[in-house]
C-alpha cells in the first residue's frame, strides 16, 4: 500500500528525510572539498549545524566589535591593525 510522506531537499534537489540532513548537505557543498582523501566537509557541516547557537553568538559579538571599530575609526585618524 502506498504511503504519504514528507521529504526535504537540498539546493541540488537531493531528497532527505530530515531538514538537518538537507542542511548538512548544503553546508558541505558550500564548504567544498576539505582535506586530502575523503573530504572533511560533511563532518564540519555536521559540527556547524550542531553548534549553530554558539556560532551565531560568536558572529553577533564579531559584528559588535566591527561596529565599535567603525565608530572609533570614524572619531579618529587611527588606522586598524592588520592581522
Amino acid at each position: 500500500m502506498a504511503r504519504k510522506g514528507t521529504g526535504f531537499f537540498d539546493r541540488k534537489g537531493q531528497f532527505f528525510k530530515t531538514p538537518e540532513e538537507a542542511t548538512r548537505s548544503d553546508l558541505a557543498a558550500m564548504l567544498g572539498k576539505i582535506g586530502e582523501g575523503e573530504s572533511l566537509a560533511p563532518g564540519i557541516a555536521h559540527t556547524l549545524l550542531e553548534r549553530r547557537g554558539d556560532i551565531e553568538a560568536l558572529f553577533a559579538e564579531h559584528d559588535e566589535m566591527m561596529a565599535e571599530q567603525d565608530t572609533l575609526l570614524g572619531a579618529s585618524n587611527v588606522t586598524p591593525l592588520k592581522a
